[in-house]
């Protein structure tokens, strides 16, 4: 990588951290408060997900990153409508979960739906009174977020020139 490279690499990073977090609490601030932080970092770190080094790869990180917090929203949000968080339910839950993307056939999405399952649970642990369905669909629309920043960043910012 040269230094030109890793300038445009820092500055996407920097952007889609510094966008996604000041947007994701920003949202969630108004369905939430209290997890308001937590959803900002969530936003950050699906988008850091997702930025990759080119359009292509990025936008394709991102169906990954958006299919697969959904699939994690709704196993979790069963999950816990029906069961209050522990440990053992967390990795029961990621095991589901898992198991659920290759029976989809989306196995390479399992990583992220299984990431997703456990912000959603532990999120679930620290805020009891959070219903289920609204802390998974804020823990999505969070990942969208982060995600939009991400493909937003490598719209708008020129791809180096390859010399070949």
């Amino acid at each position: 990588m040269n230094h030109r490279d890793a300038i445009r690499t820092a500055f996407l990073i920097a952007f889609v951290s510094l966008s996604s977090f000041v947007c994701g609490v920003y949202f969630t601030n108004f369905f939430h408060s209290a997890s308001a932080g937590t959803g900002g970092l969530w936003a950050v770190m699906s988008g850091n997900v997702v930025l990759q080094e080119t359009r292509r790869k990025t936008l394709s990180s991102a169906w990954l990153q958006i299919l697969g917090t959904f699939v994690g929203a709704i196993v979790s949000a069963a999950y816990l409508s029906s069961l209050p968080f522990s440990v053992f339910g967390l990795a029961g839950a990621v095991f589901a979960t898992v198991i659920l993307c290759h029976l989809l056939r989306i196995p390479d999405h399992a990583r992220l739906a299984a990431l997703a399952v456990s912000v959603v649970m532990v999120v679930s642990s620290f805020h009891p009174t959070l219903h289920p369905v609204l802390n998974s669909a804020l823990r999505l629309a969070e990942a969208c977020i982060g995600t939009a920043m991400a493909a937003l960043a490598v719209l708008v910012w020129p791809e180096p020139r390859r010399v070949s």
